[in-house]
């Protein structure tokens, strides 16, 4: 019999106006829903800012629509997912140039998260595009304070 891995927690999901503003607001929410405390907070929020920049730059979204955003966590996972409108044009990719001025938020997305992704949930039903992050720093990383010995 296969272990089943536990589904994510929902730690917070708010619709928001299509506009810039939306992109700070995206930042406190995730902050409050994870806590200043959290391990990860600053990876996630900068992903968070990033998927939900891009949903706003480059989907179908107008004056009036929103753009969705859900967090949540199993032990080992934050998943941040956007929900937009999505575009008839084009779809999310990584932009080739990485010294490029603008454009490299898929990129900095792939390099802080585990993996990400986009659903597409038919035509005229949007997109959601997603990352899964560690929630906690892997063993080693620089960034991971090393204990002090007495």
């Amino acid at each position: 019999m296969k272990a089943t891995t536990p589904e994510p927690r929902i730690l917070g999901r708010v619709d928001l106006p299509s506009v810039r503003e939306s992109v700070s607001r995206a930042r406190s929410e995730v902050r409050e829903w994870l806590g200043v405390d959290h391990p990860m907070v600053d990876d996630i929020v900068l992903a968070t800012s990033e998927l939900v920049t891009n949903s706003i730059k480059h989907s179908d979204s107008g004056a009036g629509d929103f753009i969705g955003l859900t967090l949540s966590t199993t032990m080992e996972i934050v998943y941040v997912e956007v929900n937009d409108p999505g575009s008839i044009f084009s779809g999310p990719h990584v932009r080739k140039e990485p010294d490029a001025e603008d454009g490299r938020g898929l990129l900095i997305v792939g390099e802080i998260s585990l993996e990400w992704g986009t659903r597409e949930h038919g035509r005229g039903l949007g997109r959601t595009v997603w990352c899964a992050i560690r929630a906690t720093p892997p063993p080693g990383d620089p960034s991971t304070p090393e204990p002090v010995s007495e």
